[in-house]
């Protein structure tokens, strides 16, 4: 059987008022818990698909984790590639070099870094093979001195395949002039778009071989890059490994390599929910208007309610019930339509584009020129569950007050 405070309280949300101004003002903070709650899950959404689609592109450039020694340098990097495999998270490893560069064509000069590969073991760790935008990694050869570069610049130094690039190595050759630097003439053999400026515009890829007979490396390398089945587990793997190798041999993963980065973000995700449940906020406890409004209209119901035995307990569940199922109404329209349209933003944003002759990301500005979006079942259960909260406690003031009318008093005038 149905509780009596329940009926009451269900019975007096949807019953047609007198004051059509309270059933206005429910109306109004139903609407505003529900656009609130949507405009939370749809934000939250693109946030998480913009920093899934960021990690995406780092990742494919960079390694989930990497081993290098002393100096930068590894002597017998097969061994320590063949240990780390026996890893069940490594699924890739590959060796590198690492060192900075000054590219010259014609009369521009660029500094870039300088990254030495295998390019069959780099496939491995690495999504490079697939970002190539001219030519192919594996045009990469050993004794070729080719050069494969970032699209961004390949363009401020006017390069295509083909062109001929000078690399100035910053180790020098001691002779009776002075110091002088390495210089090596590589031709352009590829060209690679990773859609992260950091590494368009300062990367470039030469056979591993190259870069040892470029910096007088012999047959020492800077260290092995690895990929893992999860990236999640990299600071957890990097612990493991650690303790299977020297001292002198350093493992880092991406979470530390790009740490203020993704800090950075999740930062701003935080701060943008923190803005967007004030919207909620302010919805929520428009109830507290409304309420109080519905108590005084109620006055003699509340005062018959008290004389037929109804305790102080009993009016203010009546409208705690009241008022909280305007919130929860207002908190399942928000959530079914934050979801749709979170799940639809691809679609939601190219029309809103086209109606109004607008792009919100232009290509030829940035690197991520559609809305991602990364619906999470945990964000939308947090802002539900604060939404809730907020609704019950701007109920209770008003419910208090309901509970504390004297029957006499609201009975004197009618």
């Amino acid at each position: 059987m149905q509780p009596f405070e329940l009926f009451v309280g269900l019975r007096y949300t949807r019953a047609k008022r007198r004051n059509h101004f309270i059933s206005f003002i429910s109306l109004v903070s139903m609407l505003g818990i529900a656009l609130g709650v949507a405009a939370l899950i749809v934000v939250l959404s693109v946030m998480n698909g913009f920093q899934k689609e960021l990690r995406t592109r780092i990742l494919g450039v960079a390694a989930h984790a990497q081993i290098s020694g002393a100096n930068n340098t590894l002597a017998d990097w097969q061994s320590i590639a063949e240990a780390a495999a026996q890893h069940p998270e490594v699924v890739g490893t590959a060796p590198y070099i690492m060192a900075q560069g000054l590219l010259s064509y014609d009369q521009t000069v660029q500094g870039s870094v300088v990254r030495g590969v295998l390019p069959d073991r780099e496939a491995q760790v690495s999504e490079l093979a697939d970002k190539m935008k001219v030519g192919r990694l594996d045009a990469l050869r050993s004794g070729e001195f080719g050069i494969v570069l970032g699209s961004e610049l390949a363009r401020t130094l006017s390069v295509s395949v083909g062109d001929k690039v000078v690399v100035i190595a910053p180790q020098g050759r001691v002779t009776p002039a002075g110091i002088m630097p390495r210089v090596k003439q590589f031709g352009v053999v590829g060209i690679f778009e990773a859609g992260m400026y950091e590494f368009d515009a300062g990367l470039a890829l030469v056979h591993l071989d190259d870069a040892a007979k470029l910096y007088s490396m012999g047959s020492r390398i800077s260290g092995v890059r690895l990929k893992l089945k999860d990236m999640n587990q990299a600071p957890q793997v990097a612990r493991e490994l650690s303790g299977r190798f020297g001292d002198d041999i350093y493992i880092s993963d991406w979470t530390r390599q790009h740490a203020n980065f993704f800090r950075a973000i999740q930062i701003e995700k935080n701060v943008m929910f923190i803005i967007l449940l004030l919207i909620v906020a302010v919805a929520a406890f428009n109830i507290v208007s409304t309420l109080v409004m519905a108590v005084t209209d109620k006055q003699a119901d509340i005062a018959i309610l008290r004389t037929l035995g109804a305790s102080p307990a009993s009016i203010m569940k009546i409208f705690i019930v009241q008022g909280t199922l305007i919130g929860v109404i207002g908190t399942l329209i928000g959530v079914v339509g934050g979801v749709v349209l979170a799940l639809n933003i691809d679609v939601v944003v190219p029309a809103i584009e086209r109606l109004f002759g607008v792009h919100f990301l232009a290509k030829d500005v940035y690197y991520i020129s559609e809305l991602p979006s990364d619906l999470q079942s945990r964000d939308v259960g947090v802002i539900a569950a604060v939404s809730f909260v907020l609704t019950l406690l701007a109920t209770l003031y008003p419910s208090w007050r309901a509970s504390k009318t004297n029957p006499a008093e609201a009975l004197k005038y009618e």
